[in-house]
């Protein structure tokens, strides 16, 4: 979702259809989702975006063979700065439909090819922000193109919408069971299904039989509900939203933040609000065996980032903004 400086994240289509794809694979099998331990890469401007969406350290101007440089420096550092194995990373129709999608997927590519799971998940644009898909048959389309370069790749997975808000519950549930249908070749083990709202509302997605299978996603962020201030509050939020799913839940985003100083390693109910979240949110999430993607791992100027971007053009690194924090963050992966 987004934190303080982000709208909220958007919801799937009505309308439009494209066709099933003919190619099947089998998805993976699940018993806990505690194999993403990720972070999400995001766009300096913030995911929300009417154009092209340019993640922190590309550019536009960037060649295949650059981006492939540059994302292997970035990819690298969530790897061995972090110990992360999945990178969530945004798309949108303008990005898709684009001449820089020959580009960008040299991001995703080269991400696959060290081994990394990517989580592909739809925006919609900085000018609507109403939880809703901004354009259906743009939306089909968008999803067409990216399913058929990347269906077939067993580490990339798909996230129809991210925070569908704007739609009813039932409206949102029949709007993800018409991409499962549209999309049929598609193995369900790497659809995520959004939990509906913002991304929250989880078991009524678990308990629907039209998703079974399908992994489901959950954000959850300090800001959601200021009313708690103690580790085992956060602890019973998010065991109380993901019922009897744990096996398929994935917290795809949550965040607090990290270039203030923070000490995210000590105890602090009811003295540090952000503190009581990041260690109820990662004890949990460590219990229940969820993976978690945390928000974001890098997105320039972002006080929650936890990694910082050094350098410029292709000769850059990325350091640790929080040691704490990452502590925390590779606790709720089972490190």
């Amino acid at each position: 979702m987004r934190h303080h400086t982000r709208g909220p994240l958007t919801a799937l289509l009505a309308g439009s259809m494209m066709l099933a794809l003919s190619w099947t694979g089998a998805g993976p099998a699940q018993a806990a989702t505690n194999n993403f331990r990720g972070v999400n890469w995001a766009d300096e401007r913030d995911n929300f975006v009417d154009g092209v969406l340019v993640l922190g350290g590309l550019s536009t101007s960037d060649s295949y063979a650059t981006t492939q440089t540059k994302a292997d420096k970035i990819l690298s550092g969530f790897q061995n700065n972090l110990g992360a194995n999945t990178v969530r990373m945004p798309v949108n129709y303008a990005t898709v439909s684009g001449s820089y999608w020959n580009s960008y997927t040299g991001a995703i590519d080269k991400a696959t090819s060290k081994g990394m799971k990517v989580i592909l998940s739809y925006w919609e644009g900085n000018s609507s922000r109403d939880g809703k898909v901004d354009n259906s048959s743009q939306f089909w389309s968008m999803w067409q193109t990216i399913v058929n370069k990347y269906g077939g790749n067993g580490n990339v997975y798909f996230e129809p919408f991210n925070e569908p808000h704007g739609y009813s519950d039932s409206d949102w549930k029949n709007l993800a069971a018409q991409w499962l249908s549209n999309y049929s070749g598609v193995p369900r083990g790497r659809v995520i299904i959004s939990g509906t709202g913002y991304n929250q509302g989880l078991i009524t997605i678990g308990s629907d039989s039209r998703f079974d299978g399908c992994l489901i996603s959950r954000h959850i962020y300090q800001f959601f509900d200021t009313g708690r201030h103690t580790k085992q509050s956060w602890k019973d939020a998010l065991a109380d939203s993901v019922g009897s799913y744990a096996s398929r839940v994935i917290v795809t985003e949550w965040g607090a933040p990290m270039t203030d100083g923070r000490d995210y390693d000590a105890d602090a109910d009811n003295k540090d609000d952000f503190v009581a979240f990041v260690r109820g949110v990662a004890s949990e999430s460590r219990a229940l065996g969820l993976g978690t993607v945390y928000w974001p791992g890098v997105r320039p100027n972002d006080a929650y980032r936890i990694q910082n971007i050094n350098g410029s053009g292709t000769s850059i690194s990325l350091s640790t903004t929080n040691s704490s924090g990452r502590d925390q963050l590779r606790f709720s992966w089972g490190i």
